[in-house]
């Protein structure tokens, strides 16, 4: 590309993202313990889902606590405490998104992957201020309750295609990779406008991408544990981009009424957005929209299945399946972390933070903190403070298609318990070694019921 063709687009703000330095230590004196026993910036840490006790701990003895980083990369603070959460979150202006990224760790790369980490940069969730609120305005009618409305039919044919393939194959099924990983994939193909033929790769892709962390941080032990992955991955990553690139070449030329065809003409102060911006919009529609869905849908599969008390109330009465859809998240807690970069000295709960150190957020710990949520370890679908929970964030950075995967979630519940009502969590499951996301690969399930068996059919004459 020319100097000039640059100039032409909008500066992306890659240019200056804020790369790990290697600090151990942080610059102010910590007056909370580091406390052992959880290797939270590991992903090796994290195959067992959320360290739920850990977590208490961290709320009781170490609220705002300093880990160091692991090969190389900076140390970092974790925020446990709901309100502490909720303070970072809604202070974008002290605690940026943009400055050093949602990722944990961010240091130099190079080849296809540091077009991805460019990608990841210029979405708008790696975004602060005028930028990622005129990005998210362009982009707010697919994700308004009126469009919600327009795609519940073909949510629905959709669902109801899935169950009866589950029920063909059952009574064992593997619930995530057959009905969980499926819906949401399907929904946001629909809205961004991605043809049928190209489907299965866009299913491909989004493999592959969740395993791209564990590949950046751990590339010896990825090509160790799998060595042909490196070249699958940068195959994938070629193809992925060169599509990314036809595609929003054509909704340029032949604009479609879809959300792809809004990514590509985004423009900001009269200048189109460079090819990292497009890269990184639709990838982050589909990672992000992919993941609290998904892991939702099998965490409630699981709940179900341990309180069984709460299925027999939602039996009886179907008004609750909404408030069952965001106890789930709180339970569940789909996206784990996010991270945020100070821009300033500042203080969470008395402790000093200093510019450019970073913040994470976890929210599995805020989503059960006792002084917000009693009893939070229990599935109580007769919370009064049901829709509290940070599953989505707060703030400027809450999730803009939470109303799409409510609308599945929802859909998807209400139709499961009128087919399978008696499904039940077999105990069997893989959580992938992912930081950002507890990521449900696979969960094994009895449609109808332990030990359960097809129902007979009984001609009638």
């Amino acid at each position: 590309m020319s100097v000039q063709q640059a100039s032409a687009h909008y500066p992306p703000v890659s240019d200056d993202i804020l790369y790990d330095t290697g600090a151990i230590d942080p610059v102010y004196k910590e007056i909370y313990p580091r406390l052992s026993g959880f290797t939270l910036g590991s992903t090796n840490s994290w195959t067992s889902g959320h360290p739920f006790d850990y977590y208490k701990r961290m709320r009781e003895e170490a609220p705002v606590m300093w880990s160091p980083g692991l090969n190389k990369t900076s140390g970092f603070w974790s925020v446990s405490r709901y309100d502490d959460v909720k303070f970072v979150e809604q202070n974008p202006q002290i605690f940026s998104s943009q400055r050093g990224s949602m990722n944990m760790a961010v240091m130099p790369s190079r080849g296809k992957a540091e077009r991805l980490m460019h990608a990841a940069f210029n979405s708008l969730i790696n975004l602060d201020g005028d930028v990622h609120r005129e990005l998210r305005a362009q982009q707010m009618p697919f994700f308004l309750p009126q469009y919600v409305e327009t795609l519940k039919e073909r949510v629905g044919k959709k669902i109801d295609s899935l169950l009866d393939d589950m029920e063909k194959k059952g009574p064992v099924v593997d619930f995530a990779k057959m009905f969980s990983t499926q819906l949401p994939l399907f929904t946001l193909c629909e809205m961004l406008g991605v043809d049928e033929e190209d489907r299965p790769n866009i299913a491909k892709w989004m493999h592959y991408l969740e395993l791209a962390p564990q590949f950046l941080t751990h590339p010896f032990k990825m090509f160790m544990a799998e060595p042909m992955f490196v070249f699958r991955f940068e195959k994938m990553l070629a193809d992925m981009f060169d599509y990314g690139e036809r595609v929003m070449a054509d909704r340029i030329a032949n604009p479609r009424q879809d959300l792809l065809t809004t990514i590509a003409n985004a423009s900001l102060d009269g200048k189109s957005m460079s090819q990292s911006y497009l890269d990184g919009s639709w990838l982050l529609i589909i990672f992000a929209g992919n993941d609290t869905t998904r892991n939702s849908l099998s965490g409630t599969i699981r709940l179900l299945t341990q309180f069984q008390d709460q299925r027999q109330l939602v039996l009886h009465d179907r008004s609750l399946i909404d408030r069952m859809s965001n106890e789930s998240l709180r339970m569940t807690s789909p996206v784990m972390h996010m991270r945020r970069t100070a821009i300033e000295d500042t203080e969470i709960a008395g402790q000093r933070i200093a510019k450019d150190e970073k913040v994470i957020m976890w929210y599995g710990s805020a989503n059960r903190d006792p002084g917000v949520f009693p009893n939070p370890d229990t599935f109580d679908l007769n919370r009064d403070n049901v829709e509290k929970h940070m599953a989505f964030g707060l703030g400027v950075h809450r999730c803009l298609g939470n109303r799409i995967a409510h609308m599945q979630l929802s859909m998807a519940y209400e139709r499961i318990l009128d087919r399978f009502p008696n499904i039940v969590w077999t105990g069997k499951q893989k959580i992938e070694p992912i930081i950002l996301v507890h990521a449900i690969s696979s969960l094994t399930a009895n449609l109808y019921g332990h030990g359960g068996k097809r129902p007979t059919k009984v001609a009638m004459s």
